[in-house]
């Protein structure tokens, strides 16, 4: 009995564990884009809640305070203005996630960005 390793079995096992691991990348490729879509969703949820709190206040204040539409048309601006806000922090959030994950920092654009904008 010999210590050295099987030749065959070491290539045989090699194979095997280059079929798995392309799977697995395969995989991480589809979360990326679930994650995408998520962070869209997740906007949009931003921007509708900003607006239904925004029309809630100002339509509670133009009940209370007998303005009808002067209050609600003013909150639902301001709601709408705290949800772009609110989307653009999360624009941001994800533009830094992207940046790590390319290995990039914030602000710098590779040679070949800057080669297809032609600046």
């Amino acid at each position: 009995m010999s210590n050295d390793p099987d030749p065959e079995r070491l290539k045989a096992l090699e194979k095997r564990l280059k079929q798995v691991r392309g799977t697995e990348e395969k995989e991480h490729a589809g979360d990326k884009a679930y994650n995408q879509a998520q962070y869209a969703w997740q906007m949009v949820v931003e921007l509708i809640a900003g607006l239904g709190i925004g029309f809630g206040i100002g339509y509670g204040l133009d009940a209370l305070l007998g303005t009808k539409p002067i209050m609600m048309v003013l909150f639902i601006m301001l709601g709408f203005a705290a949800g772009v806000k609110v989307m653009l922090g999360t624009a941001a959030h994800m533009q830094k996630s992207a940046d790590a994950d390319a290995g990039t920092t914030p602000g710098t654009r590779s040679e070949e960005e800057e080669g297809k904008t032609g600046g």
